[in-house]
């Protein structure tokens, strides 16, 4: 998605706990790509990154919350401390953000806060209840802050992708068929990064997916299910 934003001509900062994947852009692209190293369980790395980018471009117009890790395990396997360790990627994490841009935000009486979802928020998935777990709180949290700014110009959305063929789905072994390329739904995200409407898909696709896996979830565990190990 960043690489596309670049593309289109928008000016980016990205924030990752490994930041070689950026210095190659950067390079390309001095003027419009910034990088920092923030690992969002840190508080001091998400607000020096944050006034960073405030110091040296004066704004934050959009803010895409996209951390994320997934532990597969049935849950009778997993630690605590794994489950925690979610928690503080996939959704304090996108709290810490928010907290840091939104007062900047509010003062110039506009934004964009994209918060990336999945359906297993929804439905949940076998071997993946941390995560199904992190998802389905980033999706009440982002209902209930979008109330809370609907007056102040400054606009909070759930983001929903299709299945990503990224490391972090490698594991569950995916057929082709179900999952999509990083390259082409970050394409797709990012001629969507100034809809303010509540939820977001890349494609009218995503979208009937979701409606599906809402209205016959049982089916969509069943088709999922198989690809994760079964706890004894």
């Amino acid at each position: 998605m960043l690489t596309s934003l670049v593309a289109d001509g928008y000016r980016v900062a990205g924030l990752d706990s490994s930041v070689a994947n950026l210095e190659s852009l950067q390079e390309t692209e001095p003027k419009r790509v910034r990088y920092y190293e923030c690992d969002v369980t840190n508080p001091d790395d998400v607000r020096d990154a944050v006034s960073g980018v405030i110091e040296t471009w004066n704004r934050i117009d959009i803010l895409v919350n996209n951390a994320g890790i997934s532990t597969v395990a049935p849950f009778g396997e997993l630690a605590m401390e794994e489950t925690r360790r979610e928690f503080e990627v996939n959704f304090f994490g996108y709290l810490r953000m928010i907290r840091a841009v939104l007062p900047h935000m509010r003062e110039r009486g506009d934004g964009i806060i994209h918060n990336m979802g999945s359906g297993t928020g929804d439905v949940g998935h076998l071997g993946l209840s941390g995560y199904a777990a992190t998802k389905g709180a980033i999706k009440a949290f982002v209902r209930s802050l979008r109330l809370e700014l609907q007056h102040t110009g400054v606009s909070c959305t759930l983001m929903v992708p299709p299945t990503t063929n990224t490391r972090m789905v490698a594991g569950l072994e995916y057929p082709s068929w179900m999952t999509s390329e990083p390259d082409a739904v970050g394409r797709k995200l990012a001629s969507n990064v100034e809809s303010t409407q509540p939820v977001i898909t890349p494609d009218r696709k995503t979208t009937l997916g979701l409606l599906l896996i809402e209205r016959f979830s049982p089916l969509w565990r069943k088709i999922t299910d198989r690809f994760v190990e079964s706890p004894d």
